[in-house]
């Protein structure tokens, strides 16, 4: 036989076909638990922070210094809007109760009430109405005449529909308010 280098066997392999102990479970969650609660408590108190800031800020902007400074306006932009005012005014004041009641106990079948304007700084109040005959529209300005509100109730003008086939009459009654201005 041939000698040579001596043949070696090669190690024994030992395999370990068990599985190590797992690690309990409860330590991880116990950090998970403590980390979620944490950043709950940390997330409070930054919104309270930023309310308490936001609070402080407004207080600060009440008390500061930090006000816009009043400009000078023209004293013809104060007297329109002065102007503007009164006639606000004016157009509240007006007794619309009275006015609605009136031109309604005034309304009948024949007669179509189309506008009403109120002039408050005149006391005056205008219709523009449509009765489908004249009888109709004379009746409308008496019964007009004859509301408690409203004197001096005049016929300003009608004029016969000549386009429409039933003829209808379009007429403007002006009146004055009674009562105190």
């Amino acid at each position: 036989m041939r000698e040579g280098p001596p043949i070696r066997k090669p190690r024994a392999l030992e395999l370990d076909y068990l599985v190590p102990r797992r690690r309990p479970l409860w330590p991880g969650l116990l950090v998970l638990v403590l980390s979620v609660a944490l950043a709950g408590g940390m997330l409070a108190r930054y919104r309270e922070a930023g309310l308490e800031l936001s609070r402080l800020q407004t207080a600060a902007g009440l008390v500061g210094g930090e006000r816009a400074t009043a400009r000078a306006v023209p004293k013809e932009q104060l007297d329109e809007e002065a102007r503007n005012a009164e006639a606000v005014v004016r157009q509240l004041t007006l007794p619309w109760a009275m006015l609605i009641q009136a031109v309604e106990r005034a309304a009948t079948r024949d007669v179509a009430l189309l506008q009403l304007q109120p002039d408050p700084a005149s006391r005056l109040l205008k219709l523009s109405a449509e009765a489908r005959h004249p009888q109709a529209m004379f009746a409308y300005v008496r019964r007009l005449a004859a509301a408690d509100g409203l004197a001096e109730v005049h016929l300003v003008g009608h004029q016969v529909q000549r386009d429409d086939p039933q003829r209808p009459i379009q007429f403007s009654v002006q009146a004055s308010l009674r009562g105190a201005r």
